[in-house]
Formats: structure tokens, C-alpha cells, sequence
């Protein structure tokens, strides 16, 4: 059996469709809402889904490569969420919070009630020590690595 690039591209595309369906799944039947960066995360994953379908008529190597920069690009927003849950970095102001040294009691209640309902600094479900955002990396360079072995394959 030879595996073809379009298999490959479809296998991809696939991965990235059971990621989306995971964190619809997390957010209607888990209760778990997503937080901003959450939502940042899936985008690339909605334009690899579209990639898969185009590759059911064309299945160029430009399009597989478009795949991994789509994987990619959903892998560092992962990694970048990540280090915001783990601290290692500040995120985004419009959903995490910020130091609150030297703030007055009238501007930390400012900040409080501008605060939105889920924030991208708290990791809301994890497995293995690792959150959604860390799953989501890890599993989107496999994805890429799929959409670059399509790319490499011969037509």
C-alpha cells in the first residue's frame, strides 16, 4: 500500500478537524469556555480543515506546505499560551491579568471588573501536567510534520 501525498494531506487536515471537534466538545459538553487565546488557537486549525478539502482536488505541494505553516502557526499560539498559564511571560492585558503591585484599591477594582469571564492565565482542565494549549502544540507539530512529509512526497 503506497501512501500518497493527498492521503497524507487528508490525514492532516483530519487531525486538525478532531482538534476543533475536541475543544467543541471541552467547550458545549465540558462547560469549559474558551478563553481568547483559545480561539486564536483554532483558526489556523479551521484554514488546515479548508486546506484538506481543496486537497481532495488538488493536492500540490504548496498546499501541503500552506498545511504545516497552519500547523505551525497554531503550535506558537499554543507555546505562547502556554508560557502565559505557566507564567513564564506576560499575556495578552485583554484576557489575563496583570501585576497588581502599586495599584490603588479604586484601580485594582477597575481591573477587576474589566476583567473578562475566562481569563488565558488559568489552565481550566490539564492531563499529564500538560493544558488544552500545551496539548494543542505538542499535537499540531505532529500535524505539521504529517503536512510536511505530504509535501515532500512525490505527486
Amino acid at each position: 500500500m503506497t501512501v500518497t501525498r493527498r492521503s497524507l494531506m487528508l490525514l492532516a487536515a483530519s487531525g486538525s478537524l478532531a482538534l476543533m471537534l475536541g475543544a467543541f466538545g471541552f467547550q458545549y459538553i465540558g462547560g469549559l469556555p474558551p478563553c481568547a487565546m483559545c480561539i486564536w488557537q483554532r483558526y489556523p486549525h479551521v484554514v488546515a480543515i479548508a486546506l484538506g478539502l481543496i486537497a481532495l482536488r488538488f493536492s500540490t505541494a504548496a498546499l501541503a506546505w500552506l498545511g504545516a505553516l497552519a500547523a505551525l502557526t497554531t503550535a506558537a499560539i499554543g507555546a505562547y499560551h502556554t508560557g502565559v498559564e505557566r507564567d513564564w511571560w506576560e499575556g495578552p492585558t485583554t484576557c489575563s491579568s496583570g501585576p497588581i503591585g502599586g495599584m490603588s484599591t479604586d484601580d485594582l477594582f477597575d481591573q477587576i471588573m474589566a476583567a473578562p469571564l475566562v481569563r488565558c492565565d488559568e489552565v481550566p482542565w490539564e492531563m499529564f501536567s500538560l493544558s488544552m494549549a500545551s496539548w494543542n502544540m505538542i499535537l499540531s507539530l505532529v500535524l505539521m510534520g504529517l503536512w510536511i512529509a505530504a509535501a515532500r512526497r512525490p505527486a
